[in-house]
């Protein structure tokens, strides 16, 4: 049984915008091996998120389950090492397993990760120079660049499993391209040649739309730091910006709105402003350019890991997977960073390719969502989906046949109210093909990491995804739209129940409630 069944490589970048990558269009940079994937498997258009945020969307990747049953909602959340998941089904069934990389579900013996035959991983965010990595017997400095090493260990395991007569599963999650965005030396000047093309909502002025999108602290112009552009930080207070408590406690400023004057930390570059617009527009391109060139490098590895299988006969019986943990804003609302369920952060990059079922060059617009991943592959490794798992397999999609059953709708939780970093404000809601809801209930409920605030500013929104792709205006509350707005609360209230989540606004269902009550 195990000659036929596919190996599968899972590569899960961390904060990769599918306009990243060349193949998704936008026409900002050149991934050629990333796109291999497209041209010789399946792009998706349609890859959602189910809460736009790192720990908890590799918990829902890991376990096939929602936040609020896995019990990782937010970053300062742990996963718990007993609960079950896809890598310890594949190792019952047969499969050798493998994690390397970005693990960010807690450290320690309580969190570490489990189901794996083998497993090296970074604390926390990890470094991008001579990273430390975590195995089960030791922890250990590893010279060089991040994206190069964990490459080398999963290209280390499979020479070592290859010939076992086993298939293989390896997650390959990489750091990159995470801020603050720190290239291989080989990738310093790339991208320098000419602008990078300004997003038209960079100015973004937030009308119509609801509270959360105006109080969000990730604006380019105003929120990124001297570290996060590679600029020498000036010694003192709050002159020099705002105190920042990044995710590793150390603390940064902000790069003042009104600076007329930086410096680059590796060589000593002046730069100088004489507005605050070209200050803003020195900033996004410098964001770019940087994030831009942490990218080349998981491309240039993808290539590396391809040519393996190819040159050592694998091709073929190997399932390759590129993804990231959610999507990433590149200016568009003048933002970068994830948590929003707007488009840009909620659609993931999804590319597959196994050429015993998968077409070259075929492209999926049916709507597919990282908790339905590790269905997919207990399908593919002929293993029984336990039922506990709230995902669905895709594998007839990957077919080219979209079943007549298939449901058309993306559910969206972000659980950290008010967090530290950003200000973020907790939402759900569900999008189908054309249609998106949001509401946003504004409270902590208690989770780790939320805080108070704003609790008297709940919202709704409502975008037509088709005829309002940049989700400029929120028609919610437009009377041409009332039966849009009907019939997309019953889908999310739909949503909730199948999957057993708590509704925090008024249930617009009738029998809602009692239909609860009956399963309890």
């Amino acid at each position: 049984m195990d000659s036929k069944r596919p190996n599968i490589i899972f590569i899960m970048a961390d904060d990769h915008a599918s306009k990243a990558i060349s193949c998704y269009g936008a026409g900002i940079n050149h991934t050629p091996n990333i796109d291999r994937l497209a041209s010789e498997g399946m792009k998706f258009n349609h890859c959602y998120v189910t809460n736009s945020i790192c720990t908890p969307s590799r918990a829902a990747i890991l376990t096939g389950t929602h936040n609020h049953v896995n019990g990782v909602m937010t970053l300062d959340d742990s996963i718990n090492k007993h609960l079950p998941n896809v890598a310890k089904h594949l190792r019952t069934g047969g499969y050798k397993t493998a994690m390397v990389g970005k693990w960010h579900m807690g450290e320690g013996s309580a969190h570490e990760p489990t189901g794996f035959d083998y497993w090296s991983v970074l604390p926390g965010q990890g470094d991008y120079w001579d990273p430390e990595f975590i195995e089960p017997q030791s922890e250990k400095i590893e010279p060089g660049y991040v994206t190069d090493i964990i490459t080398d260990k999963c290209l280390n395991f499979i020479t070592e499993t290859r010939n076992t007569g086993k298939p293989f599963f390896v997650m390959c999650h990489h750091k990159a391209p995470h801020r603050s965005w720190e290239c291989d030396d080989k990738h310093k000047h790339l991208y320098a040649d000419k602008p990078i093309r300004v997003p038209e909502t960079f100015t973004d002025d937030y009308k119509n739309r609801a509270k959360a999108a105006k109080v969000a602290k990730m604006r380019v112009a105003e929120d990124l730091t001297y570290q996060d552009l590679g600029l020498v930080q000036p010694d003192g207070g709050s002159r020099v910006g705002e105190r920042v408590v990044q995710e590793s406690g150390s603390s940064q400023r902000k790069i003042p709105v009104d600076a007329t004057r930086l410096i680059d930390k590796d060589d000593g570059t002046v730069f100088t402003f004489k507005s605050r617009s070209e200050l803003a527009e020195f900033k996004f391109q410098r964001y770019m350019q940087r994030y831009l060139r942490v990218i080349q490098s998981v491309d240039d590895n993808v290539g590396r890991m391809l040519d393996y299988l190819d040159q050592n006969g694998l091709a073929e019986n190997t399932i390759v997977i590129y993804t990231s943990d959610q999507g990433f804003f590149l200016g568009e609302h003048g933002w970068f960073d994830k948590r929003f369920m707007y488009e840009e952060s909620f659609q993931m990059p999804f590319l597959i390719k196994y050429p015993a079922e998968i077409a070259k060059g075929s492209v999926c617009d049916d709507i597919i969502c990282n908790v339905d991943f590790a269905a997919t592959w207990l399908d593919f490794a002929r293993l029984p989906m336990p039922n506990y798992m709230q995902g669905v397999s895709f594998r007839e999609l990957l077919r080219g046949k979209t079943p007549t059953d298939w449901q058309q709708v993306a559910y969206h939780r972000y659980w950290m109210h008010n967090d530290i970093i950003h200000e973020a404000r907790a939402h759900y809601g569900v999008r189908d093909q054309r249609y998106k809801l949001i509401y946003w209930y504004n409270e902590h409920l208690g989770v780790a990491g939320a805080r108070p605030g704003a609790e008297d500013e709940k919202e709704w929104e409502l975008f037509d995804c088709e005829r309002d792709p940049l989700e400029l205006f929120n028609v919610y509350h437009e009377p041409d739209y009332q039966q849009v707005v009907k019939d997309m609360t019953r889908m999310l209230e739909k949503k909730m129940q199948e999957i057993g989540d708590e509704l925090i606004h008024p249930p617009l269902t009738i029998g809602y409630e009692s239909n609860m009550l009956s399963k309890l």
